[in-house]
């Protein structure tokens, strides 16, 4: 189907974007891996792309690089996970992280991500501890309303997105926000706090 965009980003506001493509908007879900290197609103940004279709619903996601595309893709293929749990997983550890947590078969790290306990985590260094080896090394390689009031609201928001309760959401955005902090930087340093 739709396996990349080339366009105009036109609005981001984790988990969503939207891109113009010759006068269409493409709306997608991503993860805050891909949020944390988007170009500035107006400029130009190319998407790989993964299409699902459910008896209720189309989704479009998108990603800037493909070996987070495959990620995304092969984590589905564990029992049990879908693209929300996948897109959780992406957003607190890069590709390499999680390939070194599923190579050392480190369940602990892993029930940390929203979405994740002990069985899944468990499911997933066994299903996926061969295919690791090829994520290792690959990270290097290459909707939309009202926005919040302030990038500490907005990096709640978006913690709530990837499966945390408010409360927790709130606290862990509190605890990462430095003055003058960008939305992204606080949800990158929560996450990156989420897993030690």
């Amino acid at each position: 189907m739709i396996g990349r965009l080339k366009g105009i980003l036109v609005h981001k506001q984790p988990p969503w974007l939207l891109v113009d493509v010759a006068g269409v908007g493409y709306e997608l879900e991503a993860p805050m891996s891909t949020f944390y290197d988007l170009p500035e609103v107006g400029r130009e940004v190319v998407l790989s792309t993964h299409y699902a279709q459910k008896e209720d619903s189309v989704s479009l996601y998108g990603f800037l690089t493909e070996s987070e595309r495959r990620m995304f893709r092969d984590v589905q293929r564990v029992s049990g996970i879908g693209a929300k749990i996948a897109l959780a997983i992406l957003s607190g550890a890069s590709v390499d992280e999680f390939a070194r947590l599923v190579q050392a078969g480190d369940t602990a790290a892993l029930t940390r991500i929203p979405g994740i306990g002990k069985k899944t985590a468990e499911r997933i260094v066994v299903e996926l501890r061969d295919r690791a080896a090829d994520l290792l090394g690959a990270g290097a390689a290459a909707g939309p309303s009202g926005a919040p009031a302030d990038p500490q609201s907005e990096a709640v928001i978006a913690l709530q997105q990837l499966g945390y309760k408010p409360a927790e959401a709130v606290k862990m955005a509190r605890a990462a926000t430095a003055p003058g902090d960008e939305a992204a930087v606080i949800i990158r340093k929560a996450l990156q706090s989420a897993l030690r």
